[in-house]
């Protein structure tokens, strides 16, 4: 019997045939072979053999619709920067989860250890944890809201002086350990956005507080940012139809009073905001069902300000 695992199956056959495919798109998308080399990890001259087609590649991974589609998202973001090294790992990570899940690997899988054929093996996918899949989740979606945030024009002069966050919290939280956020904060440097660090559970007080209290009102939204409280910005949320609420600065029982004002109007609103207080910089909140929606509700009404 030959004893082989599915993690030989994706260094042997399905990296390889990933690198095949990406190297052929990045280059199609005008990267050149030293970029497509320092993005994939390997060396010009395997970039130079991928695209001269003299890889091997495994045609079941090459011609699924998934992975292509993949690829497709990958090449995309490596050729305009609105991806990264780790969110391309993500993003291949999943269609490996779900090649193991009765898929194209389990398929290779078998053939090459045929004591498991007919079994219905589960061997990849038993035992799996929801709770560390939410979490990951979280995290992903707060690192795509940064990088969204960090690359949208004018987006610089709405960070406040203390900055900006945005989490995203996990189903069923219960404190600001559950609210995934950017340690620091992103912070406006000239025009441009920086975000000093990957997400992290626990990294935002403010921010949590506020998710944490919407999320109690509206289980569905678990995501949420702050920016700089402006006139602009409060006239373009209404001209969309985000009436906002205003609630007052002040820290002590700030989530129990933002309850009782959710209560009183009937429905969370879209937009809440403060006008400052002593010592505390007008702030104002936009949620989401996660951080990516509100950061892309965000970058409508900035765009909408510069119009």
């Amino acid at each position: 019997m030959s004893l082989r695992f599915p993690s030989e199956i994706v260094v042997e056959r399905f990296l390889p045939t990933v690198r095949a495919l990406l190297a052929v798109e990045m280059a199609d998308r005008g990267l050149t072979q030293q970029e497509i080399a320092d993005a994939l990890g390997v060396s010009q001259a395997a970039v130079s053999q991928y695209l001269r087609g003299d890889a091997t590649v495994e045609d079941r991974f090459a011609e699924d619709d998934r992975l292509r589609a993949t690829v497709d998202t990958i090449a995309d973001g490596f050729a305009t920067g609105s991806i990264d090294g780790y969110e391309a790992l993500g993003e291949l990570l999943a269609v490996v989860r779900e090649f193991e899940d009765r898929g194209p690997i389990c398929a290779v899988h078998e053939e090459e250890m045929p004591v498991l054929d007919g079994l219905g093996c589960d061997l990849c996918v038993r035992g799996a944890d929801d709770a560390v899949a939410q979490e990951r989740q979280a995290l992903a979606t707060v690192r795509r809201a940064s990088r969204r945030l960090a690359t949208a024009p004018g987006m610089a002069a709405h960070i406040p002086n203390v900055g900006t966050n945005v989490g995203t919290a996990v189903p069923a939280a219960t404190d600001e350990t559950d609210v995934a956020a950017v340690p620091g904060r992103l912070q406006a440097v000239g025009s441009r956005v920086l975000v000093p660090a990957d997400p992290e559970f626990g990294a935002s007080r403010r921010v949590a507080e506020v998710i944490l209290a919407a999320n109690g009102f509206a289980p569905d939204v678990r995501g949420a940012l702050n920016v700089a409280t402006s006139e602009e910005l409060l006239d373009c949320a209404r001209e969309r139809g985000y009436e906002p609420l205003r609630f007052d600065a002040a820290y002590e029982d700030r989530s129990t009073r933002l309850q009782e004002l959710f209560a009183q109007r009937g429905e969370l609103p879209q937009i809440l905001y403060h006008q400052g207080d002593f010592g505390i910089e007008p702030v104002t909140y936009v949620f989401g069902e996660t951080a990516t929606d509100a950061a892309e509700r965000t970058i409508e009404l900035v765009r909408a300000t510069d119009v």
